[in-house]
């Protein structure tokens, strides 16, 4: 029998709706895990519209996770019953390939197992954080050290934090660096702060006029309109790093300029469509780079929510209940949030309905 309240989208563009799923008690080495917080990321609602041509429905998305520890499973002896840990996007991997060995999960040869819409087998699938509980393996859990106050701030720190963290820790951000940062959402608005807290120089791209001043609030040196084409040429040859967050296709060469030589652009953004192709000369000419970055490994993470919460760092959320789930996705479609969604995960247990 289902045991467990969730929402879940059952075809894509559909609604998410109440929905019933099974939970397993935590075997050897899982922990079962009541939600508290759940954060609504961008890939949430790419799956539940079906974007990438990939989803498994019912869809039950969810993979930017506060909790407190129920239940343990047999072996497990880092954690104890009432600890506050966290759940970001991965929940297995291989273990055994170069990348798993190197504690870079995410980069898994198999693929990593993701906390939703990952095959189990011929038959079932992995249903996210949308939900009253999750059970995981131990070994993916993450400690978090905020306080009481600040773990539903926290939780997006599970996906969109990491998710600019990585990248910005392994190209050096830091003092006597200039970075960029383009576009200030969800991503964006975390990337200034890490960044900012690292010690680099950070400027902000939007091409929202109104974003700017938040940029200047949230730690960003200095904030330039991109459509401003005077303003811009003003960066031309001047950033060490830009970070490109954007999720939607634009042109890439408008920021290749931006970089010194030897500089990179790293893209974290997912677009639906590509994004346009960059002039080769662009790159050519100053040594530049366009790289990728996937989420962060579970080292990694950790390493991102000790960071955190020694700089008291937390997204800028707006808290909602389940009975507003479907209005959020419609207003993040449009970017009318800012600058990430949390789900209080009390309202689904309270509800009447699932």
């Amino acid at each position: 029998m289902p045991n467990t309240k969730a929402y879940a989208a059952l075809t894509a563009k559909g609604p998410l709706v109440p929905y019933r799923i099974t939970r397993q008690p935590p075997g050897p080495g899982e922990i079962e895990i009541e939600i508290l917080y759940c954060g609504i990321c961008h890939s949430d609602l790419h799956s539940i519209q079906d974007d990438w041509e990939s989803t498994l429905f019912p869809c039950v998305p969810g993979h930017e996770i506060i909790g407190r520890i129920g239940r343990l499973g047999a072996g497990v002896d880092r954690f104890r019953e009432g600890e506050i840990v966290g759940v970001g996007c991965i929940i297995g991997s291989c273990g055994v390939c170069t990348s798993c060995e190197e504690s870079l999960e995410q980069y898994c040869d198999q693929g990593f197992l993701g906390t939703f819409n990952s095959p189990l087998n011929e038959t079932a699938h992995t249903l996210g954080g949308f939900s009253e509980r999750i059970v995981v393996p131990a070994k993916y859990a993450l400690r978090v050290h905020h306080s009481r106050n600040q773990l539903a701030g926290a939780a997006p720190l599970l996906c969109a934090g990491i998710t600019v963290y990585s990248p910005l820790r392994l190209w050096g951000a830091g003092p006597g660096k200039k970075v960029g940062i383009v576009g200030l959402g969800g991503l964006g608005h975390l990337a200034v702060k890490f960044a900012s807290a690292m010690g680099a120089h950070v400027v902000l791209f939007s091409s929202s006029e109104a974003k700017l001043s938040d940029a200047l609030d949230l730690g960003a040196h200095e904030a330039c309109l991109s459509t401003d084409k005077k303003a811009m040429s003003r960066y031309s040859g001047a950033l060490d790093i830009v970070l490109n967050t954007v999720s939607a296709s634009h042109n890439l060469d408008t920021y290749l300029r931006l970089l010194k030589r030897d500089g990179t652009q790293i893209l974290v953004g997912a677009p639906a469509e590509p994004h346009a192709s960059p002039k080769v000369f662009n790159l050519l000419f100053r040594r530049r780079r366009i790289a990728g970055s996937l989420i962060g490994s579970i080292r990694e993470t950790q390493d991102m929510l000790e960071f955190s919460a020694a700089h008291q760092i937390t997204a800028d959320i707006e808290l909602i209940s389940i009975s507003d789930l479907n209005a959020a996705f419609e207003r993040l479609d449009r970017n009318d949030v800012r600058y990430r969604f949390v789900i209080d995960m009390e309202s689904l247990r309270q509800s009447d309905s699932g």
